[in-house]
């Protein structure tokens, strides 16, 4: 049963950092720049690769993908340890693919974000491996 607390304590804390991300996106000042002149010259600048979006709209849509992806990361990982806990522990694929994610998040947490969510994606992390080496044994 631990096992399975873990698991979805790890994906819980996923989806609601993505959840939050979200809601960040699209509503409220936190994830604009705090000198408006920044968010009107991005406003107006395209990026190299192509003259039909602009750095602002590709912003927007980066941080929604990015919160949608954590969400995905959640709700998956979530219902496999509740739904299909045999499925999802005694399968390395899946197992692998989660720990890769995690660690890749970890890893874009501490070198580009800020302590919030490294911390919590940490956290993530340590129930996720403690909840696969309870499996084991």
């Amino acid at each position: 049963m631990i096992v399975k607390v873990l698991m979805v304590l790890s994906a819980g804390i996923i989806l609601t950092l993505g959840v939050l991300h979200l809601v960040y996106t699209f509503w409220g000042p936190k994830l604009t720049p705090r000198d408006p002149a920044l968010q009107i010259s991005m406003s107006q600048i395209s990026p190299v690769i192509t003259k039909e979006t602009t750095m602002w709209r590709a912003w927007v849509g980066f941080n929604a993908s990015h919160s949608m992806g954590l969400i995905l990361f959640g709700l998956v990982f979530g219902y496999l340890a509740l739904a299909h806990g045999q499925l999802l522990f005694q399968s390395p694929f899946l197992l692998v693919v989660g720990l890769v994610m995690l660690v890749g998040f970890a890893v874009l947490g501490k070198v580009y974000w800020f302590s919030a969510p490294f911390t919590g994606i940490c956290i993530s992390l340590a129930c996720y491996l403690v909840s696969i080496a309870l499996s084991r044994v």
